[in-house]
């Protein structure tokens, strides 16, 4: 069975690629906008917190990685439990 749902590579895109990157053929835009981001510390990530408090992924490259489609996948249930918590 082929994994290729795992990885998309839009090497035509304006922004392509968004993260510094020595391996352009092996960068996954899959995850655009990464879905781990509203996890805040608990990503998994290489971040920064800005001086105002905004999170910084600018260095991160773990969605970006072909190799961490099962890790983001597994996050999914930690991102549903953020996103139906009440005010």
């Amino acid at each position: 069975m082929s994994d290729n749902y795992k990885f998309f590579n839009h090497k035509n895109c304006e922004y392509f690629p968004c993260h510094k990157t020595s391996k352009p053929e092996e960068f996954n835009c899959l995850f655009c906008y990464c879905p781990l981001y509203a996890l805040g510390k608990n990503c998994g990530g290489n971040f920064k917190y800005s001086e105002s408090g905004i999170k910084d992924c600018s260095s991160c490259m773990l969605p970006h990685n072909k190799k961490n489609y099962e890790y983001i996948m597994s996050k999914f249930q930690d991102i549903v439990k953020v996103a139906s918590k009440e005010d």
